[in-house]
């Protein structure tokens, strides 16, 4: 991973505050600050690994982080598309979220995110987050309660839609975290 992604001192110092920044309403504003953290803490789990580190898989954890990565980006692509443009990208009329189906599947229904550059799913993170940051700060608190209007999705508030990208976010780190763990093991036992 290059230094772009690295978190910097700063940053931590930042991310161990909820201050609202002013471009977003207060509600949006404490959300974003969570969001920002979850994020601060998946490049610090992702920090120093290489292409062929982010590919690696066990028996008993079939995923790679590279694939966690893609994951994420495609689940929070999903949500942009539910909450901000009130569409079903899981119904097959959001043709743009195609490329995603393979990430947010786990391979499953399209390619397996594997052979990537660091760099290229650390961007394509940061690309995706700064679609839904902008977006985010075109509402308000209002918007955030109500609820959407999609079929068989009404129980759900674009504020449960945002908590849930960062939940998401928050278990994938963990998995990151327990895959870096499992890693340093194996190094340690070819030693």
């Amino acid at each position: 991973m290059t230094a772009d992604f690295a978190p910097t001192p700063e940053a931590w110092a930042r991310a161990l505050r909820i201050e609202p920044q002013p471009i977003f309403s207060p509600m949006i504003g404490v959300l974003v600050e969570m969001l920002n953290y979850a994020r601060l803490t998946t490049l610090t789990a992702v920090e120093g690994l290489s292409r062929s580190e982010l590919d690696i898989t066990y028996d008993d954890f079939p995923h790679s982080v590279a694939m966690l990565l893609g994951h994420l980006a495609a689940t929070e692509r999903a949500y942009q598309h539910l909450s901000f443009e009130g569409q079903d990208p899981f119904a097959g009329d959001v043709p743009d979220y195609d490329r995603y189906l393979g990430a947010m599947t786990f391979g499953e229904h399209g390619l397996v995110v594997r052979g990537h550059e660091p760099e290229a799913l650390l961007s394509e993170l940061a690309e995706v987050r700064a679609a839904t940051l902008a977006e985010l700060a075109r509402r308000d608190d209002a918007w955030l309660s109500r609820r959407l209007t999609l079929p068989e999705m009404t129980d759900m508030n674009h504020h449960w839609i945002w908590f849930h990208v960062m939940e998401e976010e928050l278990g994938h780190r963990r998995q990151i975290r327990l895959l870096r763990e499992a890693m340093v093991r194996a190094q340690a036992g070819s030693s």
